[in-house]
């Protein structure tokens, strides 16, 4: 039977969708057969069946094969009928059978109670523990602190939890959500004091009530007239009504503000759009009243001024415009993935999550997922946080996928630019990056400019010393230094930051060229080489070398393969090497076969506990049914791990090949055998591919920190 949990309330407006979302986290970490279920909707029209923006947006975010419809149970309406014709015990009967089709797919499953809003449901805190109880589902309440004091907050968590304890619910943990950041710690220790099960107490994160420029569109019926996806996503955090002369009205401009103003008023379009592409300050977007259009003139400018910035326009004016503004919060939908991270990072900063997984008790699955890798990596990467240099800092997917890292608090960054275009290309993405705020456990950013850092003198220094011997004088090294791959490598040289990404814009020899200057190989470690992380529908696979080493003689094979049993077993993957050839056991001859033989012995002889096997092919050391005809009685022959190609052609090859042929997530390439962990991106490389690469190079950090700690306490 699957373990469900029932996310649920007290009142409207808690915000409990950040909860909901990281409760399905939290699940999907654990196993990978996760439902989630709504037992009521709001219908979506008179009559027709309804759906849930949060269910929608779990439904996509966390690959929920279920079929829509099955996620739901009745419509609100339908619902009031049933009851008023049969009763409530009926009504619950036919929302139980619909739970338990959804619960019998699943490993666990997530509930969503009623959200209190024009439900017409008597007694809805008793419905929603009636139907945990029935589910056989614990209980999660989130109670809502916006704009109440601690003792208001205090008092409505704690009859919470005793009504729904009195209703006979098993109760995992109480959440005060959204409450005064100021009213945090009095709020926790109360709570802490006074119940017997744990409370989290999330504050208020302006971010998540903001609506999108988009929600606004949809919520006033505007025409968009200019604007890129990235605009219309970007969060409305105020409004500027304009009606005064332009050098008044560039004075009330706020960062993140949506200027509201007639069509006709071409001076304070044209002004607003000016002060943001100067970044001072950047605006949400453009919101037109009384229908009136620009001129073809004026938008031809505007497009210029601020591509993707957008303008639209309404037919009302600015009074009924702004009334229906006045209202408009942010909301979690599968569109607002900026917001979702936003969430999820609030959710983690301030739960337990390792207390609140223990409480749940979902079994671990024995099968990882390329979703449950990921999620291991991140929550590696978290618990001890490091510091990482990203040298693009101008790059769109960088600093996309900068501001996920430190929306949910992965690592500190340091992004490599300078400021004021950095920030300004931020912006114009509607890419919120904090300032440096150290009082705050929340991770950091830095942006820092190679040519006008204070640390540019000493890097040229180290730098020449290290190159001496080649001819580098400081005069020299000062302009190499500012090339941002060479300053981001001294800056993990020095200790400054413990690890460095690179490569989304950069060739793959000029992210690692600096690496082999400055911090070199690590002792033990012959030679540079990567790895991929192959992540397939049911494990994980650890390819090497596809893509530094193009043709390794037997020496470098054995060090690579060496080395990729010590990172396969650093990311959880037991380590059972297979040296690849197109030949198995003695059946071949050659000298491509003899040198993967000659690797073969040279692993056993340097590294006798590590469990290798080889000359062997491909199908041999992955299917057990011809490893038993091949090889039998080999201990990897049909369960290899970690593979090891002959040359990079091979590897590089198959690698693409699994990928796009069997669907499989390929992390990396991930960078072995330096001193001090340095990796390199595709060119191609998505957002999600450079979170992933981070959280790697942080895990590595760690890794290399506890072994040097290991190292100091035996001397």
């Amino acid at each position: 039977m699957a373990r469900s949990v029932y996310v649920t309330g007290i009142d409207r407006g808690d915000g409990r969708q950040a909860v909901e979302l990281g409760v399905m986290e939290l699940l999907t970490r654990q196993v990978d057969r996760v439902g989630v279920f709504r037992p009521l909707v709001h219908a979506s029209a008179p009559g027709r069946p309804g759906s849930d923006h949060v269910v929608e947006l779990l439904r996509g975010r966390y690959r929920i094969d279920l079929p829509s419809a099955d996620l739901y149970g009745l419509t609100y309406e339908e619902a009031a009928a049933l009851q008023a014709a049969r009763g409530q015990d009926e009504l619950v009967s036919v929302l139980v059978d619909r739970f338990h089709a959804v619960e019998r797919r699943c490993q666990a499953v997530l509930v969503l109670g009623t959200d209190f809003a024009d439900t017409n449901i008597p007694d809805e805190l008793a419905f929603n523990a009636r139907l945990a109880n029935e589910f056989g589902a614990a209980v999660l309440p989130v109670v809502g602190g916006h704009a109440a004091d601690p003792d208001a907050v205090t008092a409505e968590v704690r009859n919470a939890h005793r009504a729904y304890t009195d209703l006979g619910c098993e109760t995992l943990a109480m959440i005060a959500n959204r409450v005064a950041p100021g009213g945090k710690q009095r709020i926790q220790r109360t709570l802490t004091e006074k119940l017997p099960i744990p409370a989290y107490v999330i504050p208020e994160e302006p971010a998540l009530a903001a609506p999108t420029v988009a929600q606004l569109v949809e919520a006033t019926g505007a025409e968009v007239l200019l604007g890129d996806a990235a605009g219309l996503a970007r969060d409305v955090r105020g409004y500027v009504f304009g009606g005064a002369m332009l050098p008044t009205f560039l004075d009330a401009l706020t960062e993140g503000a949506l200027v509201v103003t007639p069509g006709d008023r071409a001076d304070l379009v044209i002004g607003s759009l000016a002060a943001h592409a100067a970044g001072a300050p950047p605006i949400a977007g453009i919101l037109l009243t009384l229908g009136q259009h620009p001129g073809p003139n004026v938008m031809a400018l505007a497009a210029r001024l601020a591509p993707g910035t957008p303008v639209a326009v309404v037919p009302e004016g600015s009074w009924p415009t702004a009334a229906a503004l006045t209202h408009l919060e942010g909301k979690l939908t599968a569109a607002s993935a900026r917001k979702a991270e936003i969430a999820l990072g609030l959710f983690e900063l301030h739960v337990d999550t390792v207390e609140l997984t223990n409480r749940i008790e979902v079994g671990r699955s024995e099968r990882v997922t390329p979703m449950m890798f990921e999620h291991e990596l991140l929550e590696r990467a978290r618990a001890g946080r490091r510091h990482v240099v990203l040298p693009e800092g101008t790059e769109e997917r960088v600093l996309r996928a900068a501001e996920i890292l430190l929306r949910r608090n992965i690592c500190d960054l340091t992004l490599l630019g300078e400021p004021d275009a950095v920030r300004r290309k931020a912006a114009g993405l509607g890419i919120d990056l904090p300032r440096e705020d150290p009082g705050t456990d929340r991770a950091q950013v830095r942006i820092v400019d190679p040519a006008t850092s204070p640390l540019r003198r000493q890097f040229a220094e180290l730098y020449a010393r290290l190159r001496a011997h080649k001819g580098m004088t400081v005069e020299l090294a000062l302009d190499v230094v500012t090339d941002v791959s060479y300053f981001g490598t001294l800056m993990v040289q020095e200790g400054i930051a413990d690890g460095m990404v690179s490569g989304a814009v950069h060739s793959t020899a000029a992210t690692i060229r600096p690496a082999f200057e400055v911090i070199k190989t690590s002792p033990g470690a012959s030679i540079v080489s990567s790895v991929f992380f192959m992540c397939l529908a049911d494990k994980v696979l650890v390819y090497g070398d596809c893509a530094v080493n193009p043709d390794p003689d037997a020496q470098q094979l054995a060090d690579i393969a060496i080395q990729a049993a010590a990172t396969a077993a650093q990311f959880g993957v037991e380590p059972r090497v297979a040296m690849l050839s197109y030949s198995t056991g003695t059946s071949g001859s050659g000298a491509d076969v003899d040198k993967v033989r000659k690797a073969t012995e040279l692993v056993r002889e340097l590294r006798p506990d590590i469990l290798v096997e080889g000359p062997i092919q491909y199908d041999a050391a992955v299917d057990e049914r011809v490893a038993a005809t091949k090889l039998p009685g080999s201990a990897v022959a049909g369960r290899a791990t970690v593979l090891i190609f002959p040359d990079l052609n091979t590897g590089n090859n198959t690698y693409k090949a699994v990928q796009r042929s069997a669907g499989a997530v390929a992390v990396g390439p991930v960078l072995q055998g330096l001193r001090k962990p340095v990796n390199d991106l595709s060119r191609g490389a998505l957002v999600q591919d450079i979170v992933n690469t981070v959280a790697i190079t942080a895990i590595q950090s760690q890794s290399q920190s506890q072994s040097q700690d290991r190292k100091e306490l035996q001397a």
